[in-house]
């Protein structure tokens, strides 16, 4: 490839709607609500319909929107949150920051999302462990990892089983699907996030917590600006600066006009990939009754470190997600976590990468990468029976 693809093209979006964005961007500019403008709210009935529930409450980042739902729970120390460590930190990083304890549960080896009888057993084996010692089950993070839903039906009933919350960390799925029901509706409350390399993408930070209970949406809606009660020097409970600004909802607004469209075309490339890719490498698998929004395409490999070179000398940039497990993280060597604890995530790990994914992607641009990826693994092929899969 004579000029370097771009992993995820933004450029080419812009172009698209750049008549859109432009428009809206002096709409706030002209009315000068800069905090909580019109089309903040305007953003946060779009999103709530898209994905079917009473409410969206905007703010600043997917880390926010997390931090917020278990602020609004009451988390704190002496609570355990069971959740994936293979996943972005932010995940465990907000149970932390509320002095709660994250508790690690392995992840299916097709769909890399938590894996409901390692949670089971995680569950029953809570009690007797000395870990988790001292500490109430409050609830489960359930990480919809590279754009797949995680297996809510199960993993929300044995939740029920034990008295636990299940919030949906969508950061990655906005607008896939779940047996019918849209990604962000799928838990009692759901993070998604819009930094500008999602499905749905601002040009800075942003999140939206999306529920159906219209009283924790007023509490987030508190907790999102310092707490604030009747007016803005009343606070009736501690909270943050999350505001979403009004500039990147009105970018958001803009991208929401072609989001199906683009959803339509990363499906197409997905399908590319797993055509010209599953005899080489160990393909994603999408769960049955489930779509995937390919935040990521992620394959694995024995020769990831051999194809990844040959891909950067043809242009093509790749990425690893994520290449250190948060069990094996320093920041959280004091929960007493270590090697081999999390057999699949730490395999994963090691022989995962992503390849460019967005709406974008040519056919032509994406024939030619896969080829390299071909030829590059020819040789070093143990066929993807190897994987975990």
């Amino acid at each position: 490839m004579t000029k370097p693809l771009p992993f995820i093209d933004l450029e080419a979006q812009q172009r698209k709607i750049q008549d859109r964005i432009t428009e809206n961007v002096r709409r706030v500019l002209a009315h000068g609500q800069y905090i909580l403008g019109p089309e903040v709210a305007e953003l946060e009935k779009r999103l709530a319909a898209c994905v079917g529930v009473r409410h969206a409450v905007t703010c600043s980042s997917g880390t926010d929107a997390l931090l917020m739902i278990l602020m609004a729970k009451g988390v704190g120390p002496g609570d355990a949150i069971f959740t994936t460590p293979f996943t972005f930190i932010a995940t465990a990083e907000v149970v932390r920051l509320l002095g709660a304890t994250p508790v690690f549960v392995d992840i299916d080896p097709a769909t890399y999302n938590v894996d409901p009888e390692a949670l089971q057993e995680a569950l029953v084996n809570f009690a007797g462990h000395a870990r988790t010692a001292g500490l109430t089950p409050r609830g489960v993070i359930a990480v919809d990892l590279f754009g797949q839903p995680a297996d809510y039906d199960r993993i929300s009933a044995l939740a029920r089983d034990h008295g636990l919350f299940v919030l949906e960390d969508a950061a990655q799925s906005f607008g896939a699907t779940y047996h019918g029901r849209q990604a962000g509706a799928l838990a009692e409350a759901a993070a998604t996030s819009f930094f500008p390399a999602k499905p749905l993408g601002g040009y800075g930070d942003g999140g939206a917590v999306l529920t159906d209970d219209h009283d924790l949406a007023a509490i987030l809606m508190s907790i999102r600006n310092h707490g604030q009660g009747a007016d803005r020097y009343d606070h009736v409970r501690l909270g943050i600066n999350g505001r979403l600004d009004t500039l990147q909802a009105a970018i958001l607004l803009a991208k929401l006009d072609i989001f199906d469209e683009e959803v339509a075309a990363r499906q197409e490339i997905a399908r590319r990939y797993h055509q010209g890719l599953k005899e080489v490498v160990a393909v994603p698998e999408v769960a049955p009754g489930c779509t995937s929004v390919w935040a990521q395409y992620s394959v694995e490999s024995e020769a990831r470190d051999l194809i990844r070179v040959k891909l950067q000398q043809a242009g093509v940039p790749t990425a690893v997600y994520y290449p250190k497990p948060l069990h094996l993280q320093e920041v959280f060597r004091d929960l007493g976590y270590g090697p081999g604890d999390f057999p699949v995530s730490e395999a994963a790990a090691a022989r995962i990468f992503s390849l460019p994914m967005h709406p974008y992607l040519t056919t032509n641009d994406q024939e030619r990468l896969i080829e390299v990826i071909r030829q590059a693994a020819a040789g070093f092929i143990s066929a993807p029976s190897a994987s975990l899969r």
